[in-house]
């Protein structure tokens, strides 16, 4: 009996060490597999979730979006946010500083994490640089300026571009004639340095005169409306006219071919809008000074977001602007 119960437990003994036999054992990982395990492992856990700015919110505040100047800043603020996965407010106050410092205000109240805004008023607009600056938001200024220091300015300088202009008519006119300048909105940053660029030109030439000057409010039909009353005023006596920008030079441009006047008159803008590189192209307008407003635009954008970041930035970020004439303005058309 004993014979037997021992020649059973040496079969089940026997049928154990078969089945640990068959069963793999466990290997150890090799330098390379291991190392590759934790790069991926690494990898994955580095690998952000979603788009990179996915979580943030910018609130922009335009001038207005009456203008097709101002329309394109906001398509580059947008296109750029999106392509950073970025949430954006926009906001358009029409021109009136107090309706933008209300904005942000509603801006700080969101909570969002970056604003940025094309001022206004440079007076009048900068309550609400200081309005962020006390929230702790960081406050990016695009295209104008504001007498309150932003964290940081994106935009031309626009001396530059009226210089430009007043090169360019001075050279067509052989340095003498009469010129009449169409203002911008009178206050905003652009207008006055555009106007101080311009007199600064014309200090150099003596025998140029600024005939008439007013302001047509960045509005294609305020500038129609004076280049008919000047024209009206002062006739064949105008050999120039310089607009601060393109909306309202295609406004004195109209005004100047309806009364017939345009084959003696040297006309020029800023910006360099589609109506006015077009214009160029077909021989009406003389000329116009790129501004890339797109590409301000864009800027801003990563501006706001490296801050958001804690990244550090420039205080001040300059885009040139280009001198478009029929020479050059097939470089210029989309």
């Amino acid at each position: 009996m004993k014979k037997i119960v021992v020649f059973m437990m040496a079969v089940v003994f026997a049928v154990i060490g078969c089945v640990a036999c068959a069963a793999p054992a466990a290997q150890p990982e090799t330098a390379t597999e291991g190392a590759a395990a934790t790069e991926s492992a690494s990898a994955e856990a580095a690998e952000p979730a979603g788009e990179a700015g996915e979580g943030l919110v910018f609130g922009f505040t335009t001038i207005t979006n009456s203008n097709e100047f101002m329309v394109k800043i906001q398509k580059g603020i947008e296109d750029k946010c999106a392509e950073l996965g970025i949430e954006v407010i926009c906001n358009d106050p029409d021109m009136d500083a107090n309706k933008q410092i209300s904005q942000v205000e509603s801006f700080i109240a969101q909570g969002v994490d970056a604003i940025i805004m094309d001022p206004c008023d440079a007076d009048a607009s900068s309550p609400a640089i200081t309005k962020a600056q006390e929230a702790g938001i960081p406050i990016i200024n695009v295209n104008s300026v504001t007498t309150t220091a932003p964290d940081v300015f994106v935009g031309s300088r626009d001396e530059e571009s009226s210089e430009l202009a007043i090169e360019f008519i001075a050279e067509k006119l052989g340095s003498k004639g009469n010129i009449c300048m169409i203002h911008g909105n009178p206050g905003q940053s652009a207008e006055i340095k555009r106007s101080d660029g311009a007199y600064s030109v014309l200090e150099k030439y003596p025998d140029m005169t600024l005939l008439a000057e007013d302001t047509a409010h960045w509005s294609r039909e305020e500038a129609m409306a004076l280049t008919e009353n000047w024209i009206q005023s002062y006739g064949d006596q105008i050999n120039a006219i310089f607009s601060q920008n393109d909306e309202m030079v295609m406004g004195a441009l109209k005004a100047a071919e309806n009364n017939n006047m345009k084959e003696n008159m040297i006309i020029v803008g800023v910006d360099a809008i589609p109506d006015a590189l077009q214009a160029i192209k077909d021989g009406r307008l003389d000329a116009t000074v790129f501004q890339d407003a797109y590409g301000q635009a864009t800027m801003a954008v990563e501006m706001a977001y490296k801050m958001v970041n804690g990244e550090k930035v420039e205080a001040e970020t300059y885009v040139p602007f280009q001198l478009v004439t029929i020479d050059n303005v097939d470089d210029y058309i989309e």
